[in-house]
């Protein structure tokens, strides 16, 4: 048996549940393409679609690809190099309120009030104030996540760097 499955490896090039679960895929994405052309509004779907893969790929992805080059090249490039990298500390919190601002954006610039309002009873008002406060919260527990982990490896240097006390001279 060893043998048929180093050979089905070393033809597929991977297991084969990998292609029990690529085959599934394709019958999933099959399946809702069965499904989008019996809707009338496809020509909409498939233009947003079209400027969101052209938004992200040669507007946003360049962008956030620089800033991020620009983080890593300013941690790198300080005098001090901390033992601990900041950019995952700081990578964390962009990207998950990069994405809750992608969610809430209409609420946030308040689109469809009207509808909103007629909906809930309640204004889009509060919207902004809670993005910024989760923001906020997300940035504070990123730094005290990094300041925690920070302390711990200052202690455990200077655990290194002290002489054992058992030790003669």
């Amino acid at each position: 048996m060893p043998s048929l499955l180093s050979r089905w490896r070393r033809f597929y090039g991977a297991s084969p549940l990998h292609l029990v679960l690529l085959l599934g895929c394709f019958a999933l994405t099959g399946y809702v393409v069965f499904q989008l052309l019996a809707e009338p509004l496809l020509v909409r779907i498939l233009v947003w679609f079209a400027a969101a893969i052209v938004l992200h790929d040669l507007v946003l992805f360049p962008l956030y690809a620089l800033a991020d080059r620009a983080l890593t090249s300013a941690v790198r490039g300080s005098r001090t190099r901390p033992r601990i990298s900041p950019v995952n500390y700081i990578r964390v919190p962009v990207l998950a309120a990069g994405l809750l601002l992608l969610l809430f954006l209409p609420g946030i610039i308040q689109q469809g009030a009207p509808t909103y309002l007629a909906a809930t009873g309640q204004t889009q008002a509060p919207f902004l104030t809670r993005w910024l406060l989760i923001t906020l919260g997300l940035f504070a527990t990123s730094a005290l996540l990094y300041g925690t982990r920070l302390a711990y490896a200052h202690r455990q240097a200077r655990r290194r760097a002290e002489p054992e006390a058992d030790e003669p001279g």
